[in-house]
């Protein structure tokens, strides 16, 4: 079943848990309860004990609010650009994921497609009309669009590796992305809204996952694995690739809306929080109440 780290978590938690098999968990950090004023929403998935739904953390007060509470798993959410919709993946049922969205409050819940593969990662343009998408096609992965409204698909890259990930630039221009190079690890790479142009941005014969803009369209943020694949890191750098600067261990990053800060999901042995941390690094702060299994955070405002 695909969601935002699966894949991640597969290659780094075998090795965390044997780092920590001896270890205690030490819980003290202190949980932010609200975060302040339009940055206030960060909506994320978690384990229940029986399968993988999404909730939201809101400012005014905060706490923990479910957002889906059905039979199968949902994944990889993502708010749209006026913070009234979240996007997301989820099992009709099926052994497939079908691109679902409902209201960022809960309920409203709308099927966009319809298919017998996998469709995961959705985002939304920044003017709301589409979202982008992965869809697993037989050999391999696709980007596409789908039209929010009439449905009409769109598909944006034709090769015989997998493209992950996508995320729109804030111009709505651009597309960047997680591909497979010739060497088989996964760098950062953009192209244009309508499909090609496509352009590399990073070269680490590595992995690199996760990757989205800054609000400013000046930055990328996006998840990077060392070369023993057993530890993860968020990293930006420029939107034109170069500059990279390391911001903290973890994975899954998402700016603020103001692009001051960065939401992620952090690793302690077999357990996953969501924190914030400053774009620059420091300041780290847990967001969920505790930690559990909770990860792929979306920040956006909701009205």
């Amino acid at each position: 079943m695909p969601r935002r780290t699966l894949y991640l978590a597969a290659l780094i938690v075998e090795a965390v848990l044997v780092g920590c098999a001896a270890a205690v968990l030490a819980v003290s950090e202190k949980a932010e309860a609200a975060l302040p004023g339009k940055n206030g929403h960060i909506a994320y998935i978690s384990n229940d004990g029986q399968d993988h739904e999404i909730y939201a953390i809101i400012g005014g007060g905060g706490g923990k609010i479910q957002l889906t509470d059905n039979a199968t798993d949902d994944y990889t959410p993502s708010y749209s650009p006026d913070g009234k919709k979240i996007v997301y993946s989820g099992s009709p049922g099926s052994s497939d994921t079908e691109i679902y969205t409902i209201n960022s409050g809960g309920g409203g819940k709308t099927r966009l497609t319809r298919n017998d593969r996998d469709d995961s990662y959705p985002a939304y343009s920044p003017d709301g009309k589409k979202i982008v998408y992965m869809h697993d096609s037989t050999n391999d992965s696709e980007l596409y669009t789908i039209d929010v409204r009439t449905g009409h698909r769109v598909q944006l890259t034709r090769n015989d590796r997998d493209d992950l990930y996508p995320s729109y630039s804030p111009d709505g221009k651009k597309i960047v992305y997680s591909g497979s190079s010739g060497s088989f690890d996964t760098e950062i790479y953009t192209i244009n809204a309508g499909g090609g142009d496509k352009t590399q941005l990073t070269n680490n014969n590595t992995d690199e996952f996760d990757p989205g803009y800054s609000p400013d369209g000046k930055k990328i943020a996006y998840t990077g694995l060392n070369r023993r694949y057993d530890n993860s890191a968020i990293y930006t750098i420029s939107a034109g690739g170069g500059g990279s600067s390391k911001v903290a261990q973890g994975s899954d990053p998402s700016y603020s809306p103001d692009g001051k800060k960065i939401a992620y999901t952090w690793y302690k042995g077999p357990l996953t929080g969501i924190y914030k941390i400053d774009v620059g690094g420091g300041g780290k702060v847990r967001v969920t109440p505790r930690l559990e299994f909770a990860e792929s955070p979306s920040w956006g405002s909701r009205p």
